[in-house]
């Protein structure tokens, strides 16, 4: 089935079709037909979820360099299209090649957090794919799984051929050979699956054969193969490699984090107690100045961001983050391009850094204090106090933040009243530090609180989870104690918690649980629009399962999910650690103290890589150009008072024509930092490029005859040079025209023409309500907008109406600004007295507009 027919189909009957469009600029289209290897890379969730995971992105450009293979990206439909896809009988299928997932060789499924599993089930039934890797035949793709709940996979192990743990930089090719050559040669699926068990990291479940007590427990975890009897975690000793990193996806659909992230760091060994990533990610690994600024400026050149996000478990601990960040403002702050740092720790936000961060835009602050009491946070390690966090917030509070959001865990291991009215009397310090820094307006703090989530190969793995009952208990008293006014106050629901908890520790006997659910209807269970607990309790009970049992605590030598799978962490020193938060005694961070012997490095192969152990104080790097360029300085005033006006048309045809109005002004304005075409930016809090764009466009019509208009510091030496470099930045389907000189202002009243071919075509009866319509003066309708009802007669904006052939109008629409218009279709449906989704089939183009 061709693309244009399934779009065409699909696309204008679901909310945000930019989702399933791909065209995404630095994308990967291949060859189909001359790729020996085809890959599928699934993140199941939405496109805006998904596109943000950095960790998908970097396997699809280590995979894509390579000639032998192709990989593409797809991502979990919502539930509109999901029912679309199911009433029309039509796959899943990747965003580049728009191939059924089914016609690929490998099908890696990233497995980021618990709440998105009943999605992998949703993908693979929508690929026809059986659930069950017990169930697919020789011909089936390897559903390959991988991510960071792969470290206790076992309640969706059953879904999958193979799982890798660990970090997938190198071993994603060796895995992608293996299938490659098991295709070639023709193997059974177990023959390839053996090849793959011998790549170090990967798992396959079926080598493993688990067995239960009466109580629900584990009693063996059975190796089934000799040769392989535990699974250890893959790690990449070596983070320098940055050709894949240099051409970032550019998302044309709005995303949650729509910007350039560039990982300055992995790994953290600060060892708070609760913190899976803080083992399953270690040793640190950090990247060198130089290595960073290339990225980031590479990465901003190829793809036009106005955000840097400084990535790491924590960024704050980066040895030399006081030198890079400076340098980093220095060459970004003239384009107004912003630099945040979405995971700072207390204790490591200085006033220096929120100085730099501040020169664009300031971007929000999260700290995360995690516990209300001093005596809390030594329990769990976190290692900062109070005086950390006041002195933090007083500092950002004084120059000019006026939103603090402060994150708390409720349910920590040993926690007691006391350390629940802590977080109150800490959130109220730290808004009484905002009243007296001297800042102007009103200060606001955010406190989030999620309970407690207990985590495989952590040392509170074995401790057990507070109740639904107990977190809405501990909730409700937070809501009582702490002040309505200056405070915001909101919780992560205890019910998705509670599932969480259950797959974090759970184990093979929730794969029915899954299935079974899934078959009644769950969906996206991390939006709690769609979450429904009752739904997996009714499940859990025809599977003879106590979601509850899944919170208990778990004996020092219980067997447990896990088992077979080690992290590279010895589990004596988690256990050691266990003990040392009952006696609240401190762990040291091994990137600048002694080795805490946790048994994962070698220090040969695996070890700490950490640039400046003294980490230089920021003095040092004052006044010095950043690796050799010259130092630019902040956008110099001058240039705001210039302003050279452009007026530039360009057309929108084909699938483009699927993005809303805002989505357009985004692509417009990346590719105009990417063509190197530097505009003025108004002022204020947040700083825009000054472009002013045409009236907006219904989602759905193409257009030949768009215009917008950009005000720059300097004028333009080549306007048809200047074309050609914009036109080598767009997406398929957006193309300039022209760029003339203007004096700036955009038409306030113009008649749009457009040509409409509908489907289905015009009837008899279609042709006489259009002739009643327009021997009318009056077409009065109902209009419903932000809940109100108001009547528009719409004639007087019709200015032309003609039938040019069977399934062809012309029509001529007058728009006025500020004032109420109509849209193509919308106008036609009402004149047949039709749905409007009826005609949402057809195509519509505007052809043209002339100024009244």
């Amino acid at each position: 089935m061709k693309r244009n027919f399934e779009q065409r189909e699909t696309l204008p009957f679901v909310n945000k079709p930019g989702r399933y469009l791909g065209h995404e600029y630095n994308a990967f289209v291949k060859n189909w037909e001359q790729t020996p290897l085809h890959c599928a890379l699934v993140f199941p969730d939405l496109y805006e979820i998904g596109m943000s995971h950095q960790g998908l992105q970097i396997l699809y450009h280590i995979l894509n360099a390579q000639d032998s293979v192709l990989a593409e990206r797809c991502y979990c439909p919502a539930k509109d299209m999901e029912e679309l896809l199911r009433s029309r009988n039509l796959p899943l299928c990747s965003l580049e090649n728009n191939r059924s997932l089914l016609d690929f060789d490998l099908i890696g499924i990233t497995l980021p957090y618990e709440l998105c599993y009943t999605n992998i089930l949703t993908i693979l039934d929508l690929a026809s794919i059986p659930l069950r890797s017990t169930d697919r035949d020789e011909d089936m793709p390897i559903v390959l799984g991988g991510g960071s709940c792969s470290l206790n996979p076992e309640p969706v192990a059953d879904f999958f051929d193979a799982i890798l743990l660990g970090d997938g930089e190198e071993a994603i090719l060796e895995i992608a050979e293996s299938v490659r050559l098991g295709r070639k040669d023709q193997l059974p699926r177990a023959a390839i699956l053996e090849k793959l068990a011998a790549i170090p990291g990967v798992y396959i479940p079926s080598h493993f054969e688990p067995s239960y007590k009466e109580d629900g427990s584990i009693a063996e975890i059975k190796a089934l193969h000799p040769d392989f009897q535990v699974v250890t975690r893959r790690v990449l000793n070596d983070l320098s490699k940055l050709d894949h990193l240099l051409h970032p996806l550019v998302p044309n659909s709005k995303i949650v984090h729509d910007r350039l992230g560039v990982e300055v760091a992995r790994g953290c060994t600060r060892g708070c107690r609760f913190c899976q990533a803080g083992i399953i990610y270690r040793p640190v690994r950090e990247r060198s100045p130089e290595q960073i600024f290339e990225l980031a400026s590479q990465g901003i050149k190829n793809s036009g961001f106005d955000e840097l996000a400084l990535l790491s478990l924590s960024t704050g601990d980066y040895s030399c983050l006081s030198t890079t960040l400076p340098q980093l403002m220095d060459r970004f702050s003239r384009q107004a391009i912003s630099v945040s740092m979405p995971s700072m720790r207390v204790g490591t936000l200085t006033q220096g850094l929120m100085d730099q961060i501040k020169r664009v835009r300031k971007t929000g602050f999260t700290l995360a204090p995690e516990a209300g009491s001093e005596r809390l946070r030594r329990v769990i390690n976190k290692g900062i106090t109070e005086d950390d966090l006041l002195n933090t917030s007083k500092d950002a509070f004084g120059l000019g933040w006026k939103v603090m959001k402060l994150y708390f865990m409720i349910g920590l291991p040993t926690e007691t009243l006391e350390d629940i009215e802590a977080i109150a009397e800490l959130a109220n310090k730290t808004k009484e530090v905002g009243s007296r820094s001297g800042g102007r307006g009103r200060q606001q703090i955010n406190v989030s609180v999620g309970t407690f989530v207990p985590k495989p190969h952590t040392p509170f793995q074995w401790d057990a989870q507070i109740s639904i009952e107990e977190s809405r208990e501990k909730i409700s008293l937070l809501k009582k104690i702490l002040p309505r006014k200056g405070i915001n106050f909101k919780w992560h629901d205890p019910e998705q918690s509670l599932l969480e908890g259950v797959f974090s520790r759970g184990d093979r006997r929730l794969a029915d649980l899954l299935e079974t659910v899934w078959k009644k209807g769950a969906r996206l269970d991390g939006w709690s629009d769609y979450f429904d607990l009752s739904r997996w309790q009714e499940a859990a009970d025809e599977c003879s399962l106590v979601l509850s049992d899944f919170l208990r605590p778990r004996g020092l030598e219980e067997i447990l999910p896990w088992h077979h799978l080690s992290s590279g962490v010895d589990e004596n020193f988690l256990k050691e650690e266990l003990q040392k938060a009952h006696t609240e005694a401190y762990t040291p961070d091994c990137r600048y103290h002694d080795c805490q012997k946790c048994g994962l490095c070698d220090f040969k192969v695996i070890k700490p890589v950490v640039i400046d152990r003294k980490q230089r104080q920021p003095e040092e790097a004052e006044g010095k150009p950043p690796f050799g360029l010259p130092k630019q300085t902040d956008r110099p005033q001058q240039n705001e008072e210039l302003h050279f006006r452009y007026f530039v048309t360009y057309s929108r045809m084909g699938d483009i024509c699927y993005l809303g109005h805002l989505e357009i002004l985004q692509i417009v304005f990346r590719v105009l930092r990417r063509a190197g075409i530097e505009t003025n930016f108004s002022k204020g809090f947040n700083p825009s490029p000054k472009v002013s764009f045409g009236p907006a466009m219904p989602v759905g019509t193409q257009s030949l005859a768009e215009y917008f208009v950009m005000d720059l510091p300097m004028p333009l030496d080549n306007l048809e040079e200047a074309r050609e470099r914009l036109n080598k930045q767009m997406p398929p389907g957006l193309t300039v025209q022209k760029i003339v000189l203007s004096n700036g202002k955009v038409p306030q009243e113009m008649v749009s023409s457009y040509r409409i071919t509908l489907y289905p075509t015009l009837s008899s009866n279609d042709k006489q309500l259009i002739e009643k319509f327009l021997a009318t003066d009056s077409f009065t309708v109902k209009r419903v907008r932000k809940g109100k009802v108001m009547e528009i007669d719409f004639r007087p904006l019709v200015v032309s109406l003609e039938c040019i052939e069977e399934e062809t109008l012309s029509l001529e629409l007058l728009s006025k600004a500020s004032q109420a218009g109509v849209k193509p279709l919308e106008a036609l449906a009402s004149i047949l007295q039709k749905e409007q989704k009826e005609l949402l089939s057809s195509v519509v183009i505007k052809t043209g507009w002339k100024e009244v």
